[in-house]
């Protein structure tokens, strides 16, 4: 996104915007760009937030090169980014969530892109946790067998 990468981007074909952070607004030294204009996003779990503005940025996938509207909001999530509805359609891209590629026609023919799933895994991964009560009934099981 303006000639500067950015990792950890969720392409959603669920979701009808596009949507930054603005802490990374502010890495990419645009905060000036931003144009201001409140809007209320439910998330799917219908939690809603306003949005600080909207932010055109360029957006360079695999060499194609295209303006794309973002709201910028406060919150936290997960990513850095969500291209939405808006710019998959743009794009014409065909996105599978499933083989975690996209793929969109060019004037040199069909482009494919593959998601990270090493990073993808362990941005969802859940870590296992063991309740106290478990390791301390353990702990005293192994001692009274000594």
């Amino acid at each position: 996104m303006n000639k500067i990468q950015v990792k950890r981007v969720l392409i959603d074909p669920g979701s009808l915007a596009n949507i930054i952070r603005s802490r990374v607004v502010e890495q990419l030294v645009l905060q000036d760009q931003i144009v201001p204009a409140a809007q209320v996003l439910n998330d799917f779990n219908m939690a809603s937030e306003t949005t600080k503005g909207e932010i055109i940025l360029l957006v360079n996938v695999a060499g194609t090169i295209q303006e794309t509207k973002f709201h910028v909001i406060k919150g936290d999530m997960r990513y850095n980014a969500l291209l939405g509805r808006p710019w998959i359609h743009n794009m014409r891209v065909v996105p599978s969530t499933l083989h975690q590629v996209l793929k969109f026609p060019t004037s040199g023919g069909a482009k494919m892109v593959y998601g990270e799933q090493l990073a993808a895994k362990e941005m969802f991964a859940i870590d296992e946790v063991i309740p106290v009560s478990v390791l301390s009934s353990t702990k005293g099981s192994e001692s009274n067998g000594k």
